[in-house]
């Protein structure tokens, strides 16, 4: 394949390096070593996720494969001229201070893909805009080490399930789809987060952009053959899972169930893989563009520029980056140790016919990071159980807040809790509307229906997003930056609209005591 993709050509000389050149290489190194080690932190962050996550493990080949691309145009790059761009020191001033936002509000996502970009804006800035351009595709293709894709799990996860149900009946194998439990007359298959085919979907992009880079010349093919490593991959998960359940099926669930399930799971995608490839090479380009001659390099090279505007630009660019670590340890410093006792959240008994007890182990438990405030109760009304659980923050911080939950392994002994379905809706009461996102969670047969919103800066929302945008504020003003979490949980045998009533009447019933338990521990 590397033959192919690279045809054996005459020896090509490279041209001797301008003069100057060595002041721009010194300059460039020393810009990226100071932004690597003033944002090292998040810097660590990607590269913990790149070795202990195997969706991601494939950052930790983007970067040595950004060198090569680089290293493989020396040639042509060695007679391309090099001028400070200097305009890149707004985006850099820019990125730097939408990364400062992140970190307030913890997005860790959003940072990494502020330094990246940063990562590029240095090059720009120091090398200049046309060697920037002549290696844009290796500067582009470094934001692929990222880890980022987690959001799609969810849709991934829908389709998966749709279309194995679909397969299965166009075969003639009766299925039940409740959620994503598939029931089978030989038995049940779940499909979960392993199943989405996320890790299959981000490396064939990852692996299709970059041969569609190195084979092909058009644009159009390198969109076309892009656009394939995109689809191909979500649809052979789908198929790769109706295979495997055919398979569990007809062996009377023998086969693929244990580790011969993710094992089958790795060599489908790597035949699909090799197919995509080999049906790409028949397309590709014969001829690639040859390296520039020596002889075709101008005979008088533009000028190199001096090394104080070399050296001007690279400490004005490190300068810049260095400005937003410091505001953001400012930001994020711990407030003084309150000397007052905290208030115990509590809340005012529930009217009847509501009668109130404690939760049992095995009920569903929302678990969160830290030493929140908790408080929680089963609800019944002689027909019907909710369960009613609050959690509450003095002051948030990272891995510390009501968007951060702490998701353990859980005795054997104990209900293993799968999340499924996640929606938007809004709950109409008699004097108020309340969105919440809601949940379906399953353990075996047992299903229910999870209610939860936020309250933060004095505002109820079921947004994550708004949720860190008002925690952010709040830090940025020096306000109280606590929170809470509202969560409504009950069972239900075939349809959530059995648990959605009686939950609803209880929140109608239960909100006053609710507003008056959380202002009260808020204001002591």
């Amino acid at each position: 394949m590397t033959a192919a993709l690279s045809p054996v050509t005459a020896p090509v000389p490279i041209p001797p390096p301008r003069p100057g050149n060595h002041w721009t290489h010194a300059c460039l190194l020393l810009a990226l070593t100071g932004l690597i080690a003033t944002y090292w932190a998040t810097v660590a962050a990607i590269a913990e996720l790149w070795w202990h996550s195997q969706t991601f493990a494939h950052g930790l080949l983007v970067s040595p494969v950004c060198v090569w691309l680089v290293w493989r145009q020396r040639a042509g790059l060695a007679a391309c001229p090099r001028h400070p761009s200097l305009f890149m020191l707004l985006p850099l001033a820019m990125l730097g201070a939408l990364w400062f936002l992140a970190t307030v509000a913890n997005v860790p996502v959003l940072q990494q893909y502020c330094l990246v970009l940063m990562i590029v804006a240095t090059v720009v800035l120091v090398q200049g805009r046309r060697y920037a351009r002549a290696i844009a595709f290796p500067l582009a293709y470094l934001v692929l080490a990222v880890p980022f894709g987690e959001v799609f799990i969810p849709p991934l996860i829908e389709f998966t399930a749709a279309f194995t149900v679909a397969a299965l009946q166009l075969v003639g194998i009766p299925v039940f789809q409740d959620n994503n439990v598939l029931s089978l007359p030989s038995g049940s298959w779940s499909v979960v987060e392993a199943c989405s085919g996320l890790r299959y979907l981000i490396a064939s992009v990852a692996l299709g952009t970059l041969y569609a880079h190195l084979s092909y010349r058009s644009r159009f093919r390198q969109a076309a053959f892009v656009a394939v490593a995109l689809v191909l991959p979500i649809v052979a998960n789908g198929l790769r899972a109706f295979l495997i359940v055919l398979i569990g099926h007809h062996s009377n669930m023998t086969l693929a169930v244990g580790i011969d399930h993710l094992i089958y799971g790795w060599l489908f995608f790597g035949m699909v893989s090799a197919l995509m490839f080999w049906v790409g090479a028949r397309w590709r380009d014969d001829v690639m563009p040859a390296p520039a001659k020596a002889s075709a390099l101008p005979a008088t090279p533009p000028q190199a520029v001096h090394p104080a505007a070399l050296i001007r630009a690279t400490l004005a660019g490190m300068a810049i980056a260095a400005v937003w670590p410091p505001l953001a340890y400012l930001a994020l410093r711990a407030p003084p140790m309150e000397q007052e006792q905290q208030a115990q959240l509590s809340l005012a008994p529930p009217p009847a016919p509501w009668q109130a007890s404690e939760l049992s182990a095995s009920d569903w438990l929302i678990p969160h990071a830290g030493e929140p405030l908790r408080w929680s109760a089963n609800y019944s009304n002689g027909d019907h159980q909710v369960a009613l659980q609050l959690t509450w923050y003095r002051h948030q911080s990272k891995d510390k807040e009501i968007l951060t939950q702490v998701w353990k392994t859980p005795p054997s002994a104990s209900p293993h809790w799968k999340q499924l379905a996640d929606t938007t809706r809004q709950i109409d009461l008699a004097r108020r509307r309340v969105t919440v996102r809601q949940t379906i969670v399953q353990a075996g047969d047992v299903k229910l229906l999870v209610w939860r919103w936020y309250r933060t800066a004095g505002r109820d929302t079921a947004s994550p997003l708004l949720v860190k945008l008002l925690l952010a504020r709040s830090k940025l003003l020096g306000k109280d930056d606590d929170g809470a979490e509202i969560a409504l949980v009950a069972r239900y045998d075939e349809q959530p609209a059995q648990a959605a009533i009686p939950m609803q009447r209880l929140l109608s019933d239960m909100l006053p005591a609710i507003d008056q338990g959380l202002a009260h521990v808020a204001g002591h």
